[in-house]
């Protein structure tokens, strides 16, 4: 009887510290919520002003960031939607496989996008892009002069591409090739994209292109097939045509 009251108290004991650890757990996890997210606002808000080249460590990311307007793109429309109804609909439109080239596979109806003006005229547009590489997909953004053409800023705030290798798509001298490349030429024909090699200087196309990355290939291909998807006529190209036509007058 005796152990029959030990085994009793033993289980009643384990069964009270499990229900306390749990107890404990999902309460850490509901006070720390509010502060995760604040983390994950930060960083997205973060990588945004380094693409843009706009960040300074010395000052706070919400202070550098309030001068940056978020706004809603509607995808079908090819212009800007209503910030509170959009934020909460997902209406994603499966892509034709031949159409894929970011191999994304679905294509969201809504996207925040961000600008950046100075005096009612517009500075920059920062745009999110994503799509496949070798082993991940890639996430990041791309940032547009006033004329929606000149790149001013690139690069990924999260991939799993190998180091050392694909994952030199993160290396700040690639990324400083970027700026001042051209999406489309005189005539709206996207040609931006990544070169196989070292691009020549003096070719006509080198404002066009930029350098490939030695050993990865195939995520270097990724990035222009991501690009080629996002700046084209599925993606953004009608909505900055359109932009293109204000002027830089801020919309």
């Amino acid at each position: 009887m005796q152990q029959q009251d030990s085994t009793k108290r033993i289980l009643l004991i384990a069964v009270a510290l499990c229900l306390l650890c749990s107890v404990m757990v999902s309460a850490a996890a509901v006070l720390l919520q509010k502060r995760q997210n604040a983390n994950r606002l930060m960083a997205k808000q973060e990588a945004i002003l380094r693409i843009a080249r706009l960040y300074d460590p010395a000052r706070p990311v919400a202070e550098q960031f309030s001068r940056i307007t978020p706004k809603i793109l509607d995808t079908r429309s090819r212009w800007f939607a209503d910030n509170r109804v959009s934020k909460q609909t997902v209406e994603d439109s499966p892509i034709p496989p031949e159409k894929d080239k970011a191999g994304i596979r679905f294509f969201p109806r809504y996207r925040e996008i961000y600008l950046v003006a100075k005096a009612s005229r517009l500075e920059q547009i920062i745009l999110p892009i994503y799509g496949k590489g070798l082993w991940s997909t890639m996430y990041g953004y791309i940032a547009l002069s006033s004329d929606c053409n000149t790149i001013t800023g690139f690069g990924f705030y999260e991939h799993g591409e190998t180091p050392g290798l694909g994952g030199e798509i993160d290396n700040p001298r690639w990324l400083r090739l970027w700026s001042g490349k051209q999406v489309y030429d005189p005539t709206g024909a996207l040609r931006i994209e990544v070169a196989k090699g070292k691009v020549d200087p003096i070719s006509a196309d080198a404002r066009y292109h930029v350098d490939g990355i030695s050993g990865a290939s195939l995520t270097t291909r990724g990035v222009s097939n991501l690009l080629t998807f996002w700046l084209g006529e599925e993606g953004y190209a009608p909505f900055l045509a359109r932009l293109r036509a204000m002027g830089g007058k801020m919309p």
